[in-house]
C-alpha cells in the first residue's frame, strides 16, 4: 500500500519556508537531508524506462537518493523490479 503522504511531500510544500524561519537552527546536514529526501525518486535524480517482458507495459523509475534506510520504511530507497 503507498502511502497517501510522505515526508518528501511536506518537505517539498513547506520545507523553504521551514528553512526561512528556522535557518539559524538548521545545520548543513540537516539542510543536505531534507534537500536529499524532496529530490529521492523524483526527476531531479534522474530515472530510466522499464519495460515488462511479458506484456511490453513500460514505465518510468526514477532513481533513488541512495541513502540506505529510509525514513519510509528499510526498502523504500532501494530499487524494486519491475
Amino acid at each position: 500500500m503507498v502511502p497517501v503522504l510522505e515526508v518528501a511531500d511536506i518537505f517539498r510544500r513547506h520545507g523553504e519556508a521551514f528553512r526561512q524561519t528556522r535557518a539559524e537552527h538548521l545545520g548543513r546536514v540537516e539542510r543536505r537531508v531534507m534537500g536529499a529526501i524532496t529530490a529521492c525518486r523524483t526527476a531531479v535524480l534522474g530515472g530510466y524506462v522499464e519495460q515488462c517482458d511479458d506484456c511490453g507495459a513500460t514505465r518510468i523509475a526514477y532513481n533513488s537518493c541512495l541513502m540506505g534506510k529510509s525514513i519510509n520504511g528499510e526498502l523504500a530507497c532501494r530499487h524494486r523490479h519491475f
